[in-house]
């Protein structure tokens, strides 16, 4: 992998091929999208994800090293999940802080500590279980970066999505002190801030939130839209795009931001 600043537009981004680079959640969804483009680029990729299902399908979508079963809300599972990355890859160039569950929906009185607690546990703490055994692998490396997902709810607050707006600006936090704590071992850390998601996740939200207020999905999802100012939702390859240009050599002096791939979310 390059270390060095592109020296030219044909250089634009260079230093994919080859990256050995872990997805979390990378089975489905935005994951899936990310360890397609960044395989597609040259990288080598690992993924883990919670559903079998899933697992089961992303080596016939997409070229994987290997894809292994873990919640990175649990110490145990994060633990056997590095050490499948450092048998299968030999190191860690970068890591992707990708999982993430929706949370629930509904008044700070009507929310489950329990239900709370797992937003938190998966969106938040899942990413610092990573990153504590990814960061002396990409050390090793002589330097690389992390990709850590927040959300345009970590921008705004959310009204009735407490527990996931609070995760996701707690995952902004963490990488703005990150990106401090490891930019001098040549590590660049970033959070991208999705906004509307094509498929089923927001599909449910929506679903849960019209319910909520009494009205019909389609008038919930042209509430959403209006909010968006180029009244569309997102493709996960967006934000996959995104990371493919933060882990190549023309962000060589990114880190520390937040970047929105959202269309402009102007409020939640």
């Amino acid at each position: 992998m390059s270390k060095g600043a592109p020296t030219s537009a044909d250089d634009f981004l260079t230093g994919l091929k080859g990256q050995r680079v872990l997805v979390t959640a990378g089975a489905g969804g935005i994951g899936l999208a990310i360890a397609d483009t960044l395989s597609r680029l040259g990288a080598r990729i690992v993924v883990c994800d919670v559903s079998d299902e899933a697992l089961a399908a992303a080596p016939d979508k997409i070229a994987l090293v290997a894809a292994v079963k873990a919640d990175v809300s649990r110490e145990d599972d994060v633990d056997r999940l590095f050490e499948t990355v450092k048998q299968k890859l030999g190191g860690l160039d970068a890591l992707i802080n990708n999982a993430g569950i929706a949370g629930p929906t509904g008044g700070v009185d009507e929310i489950d500590p329990a239900e709370w607690r797992r937003c938190i546990d998966i969106c938040l703490t899942g990413q610092f279980l990573c990153a504590r055994r990814a960061v002396p692998l990409i050390k090793a490396a002589g330097g690389g970066s992390i990709v850590s997902m927040s959300s345009a709810a970590g921008r705004h607050g959310y009204a009735f999505r407490t527990p996931y707006s609070a995760a996701k600006f707690g995952v902004i936090g963490f990488t703005q002190s990150l990106s401090k704590e490891l930019g001098p071992h040549g590590i660049r850390v970033n959070a991208i801030l999705p906004g509307i998601i094509e498929g089923p996740r927001i599909d449910k939200v929506i679903a849960d939130r019209a319910r909520q207020l009494g009205v019909s999905n389609e008038e919930m999802t042209e509430r959403y839209l209006h909010n968006i100012s180029l009244r569309r939702m997102t493709s996960p390859y967006d934000v996959a795009a995104m990371v493919a240009f933060l882990l190549s050599d023309a962000a060589i002096n990114i880190s520390g931001q937040s970047l929105g791939v959202d269309g402009n979310v102007e409020t939640l």
